[in-house]
């Protein structure tokens, strides 16, 4: 049995929901064993309520073998949810809803994390000051504090790319990132570009030479890419769509999605990216 969750009769429903719902919000499940959307939402619910390691509690109320507690809450449908904190029904809904949104749902009033997010925080304004040392320290700190909090594992890794310690980002990158999926996969990408590095003055000394070298162009990107130059990366395969949108099979086209990707996820270079997306767009029509 779960410290985070249990089963819950009408008989423990005040000393197992009722009384703990004044320090810590209680997600109460009205569930039944016939219910099929009942056996995909309660699993991810049990599954959550460990992750968040009681930030809120679980408390699984057969519908049932509990009709009264079904009534008193009017539960009309399973599955249903209600949330009851500090003496208050504060939220509620109805059906199975994908993880994401129950995510949603659940950081609308969860506990905070203690210790991790302020940690993380700091981490990012060291990060914002060039202080990268500090800020991983800070950053080891926090996953120290909340080992489930992916994100904090991402960021460290992002940290160790801008120090150029790329073979321990790569190594930290080879978990399993699933509540932070997209974020690891972007990084991933951004981790392969860097390991295209090239001298890029000897490239742009032969684009002088020749300025409709296009594969030249294109192997300056990436060189750029590499240093995490990552406008003038953009700018150059820009240059080569607006010369030649058709070159190599689209080799252009394919650099810069290549590069959208590997920056994906990260909030630094979402204004980098929408604005290369209309140049592209307006180049390509």
């Amino acid at each position: 049995m779960s410290q985070y969750s249990f089963d819950v009769s009408l008989a423990e429903f005040e000393t197992q929901v009722l009384l703990p719902a004044q320090e810590v919000p209680v997600v109460v499940d009205f569930w039944a064993p016939w219910c099929e959307p009942c056996k995909v939402l309660k699993p991810l619910l049990e599954k959550l309520a460990e992750e968040y390691a009681g930030r809120f509690l679980l408390a699984k109320v057969n519908a049932d073998e509990n009709p009264e507690l079904s009534q008193h809450f009017g539960v009309r449908s399973i599955p249903t949810v209600k949330v009851l904190f500090q003496g208050q029904l504060v939220d509620e809904f109805s059906g199975a809803l994908p993880e994401s949104q129950i995510r949603e749902f659940l950081d609308r009033f969860a506990l905070p994390a203690v210790g991790g997010a302020n940690l993380r925080e700091e981490a990012a304004a060291l990060v914002g000051e060039g202080k990268f040392e500090e800020a991983l320290a800070k950053l080891v700190e926090a996953s120290q504090a909340t080992p489930e909090d992916q994100a904090i594992q991402l960021d460290a890794v992002e940290v160790l790319m801008q120090l150029g310690r790329n073979d321990e980002a790569k190594q930290l990158l080879g978990g399993e990132y699933a509540q932070e999926a997209e974020r690891a996969n972007a990084l991933r990408a951004r981790l392969a570009l860097s390991e295209g590095a090239a001298d890029t003055a000897e490239i742009e000394a032969k684009l002088a030479t020749n300025p409709d070298d296009h594969a030249a162009r294109l192997d300056l990107a990436r060189a750029y890419a590499a240093q995490g130059r990552y406008r003038e990366a953009m700018e150059t395969i820009l240059e080569v769509i607006v010369r030649d949108r058709f070159f190599d099979e689209g080799a252009p086209r394919k650099a810069m999605l290549q590069l959208f990707e590997a920056l994906g996820g990260s909030e630094q270079y979402d204004d980098l990216v929408r604005e290369f997306r209309r140049k592209m767009s307006a180049a390509l029509n």
